[in-house]
């Protein structure tokens, strides 16, 4: 494994384990601000990081919405330069309504090395698992 690959693995566990606890300061500010992000469940792009902390807050204020736990498998991180392609299944532990939930999905997350060396996720895309 190269060292950027091992960077890359280590920028998403660490998205993935800001996500899985609830913490939305450290999981945002694993995104550039001018991320996209593109969800099984939404009827549009969320154009910005902006925009996509805004829906959290909707699902959060208005759904009961509380990330409990999150596992990430069957991993790959392909490079292309300063971008990475980051894929796995992902399996969350959610509470929707008061309801506890798990969600099993496929997830695609573009990472590109900041000027400072870091690795920042610019897109995500998140499938539903197919039967």
């Amino acid at each position: 494994m190269t060292d950027t690959t091992t960077a890359v693995l280590a920028a998403a566990d660490a998205l993935v384990a800001a996500f899985g606890r609830h913490d939305t300061s450290a999981y945002f500010d694993a995104f550039s601000p001018a991320a996209t992000f593109i969800f099984h469940n939404l009827d549009r792009t969320l154009e910005n990081r902006t925009e996509y902390e805004a829906e959290w807050a909707l699902w959060e204020n208005r759904d009961g919405f509380q990330v409990r736990g999150c596992r990430s498998t069957n991993r790959k991180v392909q490079l292309f330069g300063d971008l990475a392609v980051f894929t796995h299944a992902v399996e969350t532990d959610l509470t929707v309504g008061g309801e506890a939930l798990t969600s099993n999905e496929r997830e695609t997350i573009v990472f590109a090395r900041q000027p400072d060396g870091r690795w920042l996720a610019v897109h995500e895309h998140l499938s539903a698992t197919t039967a």
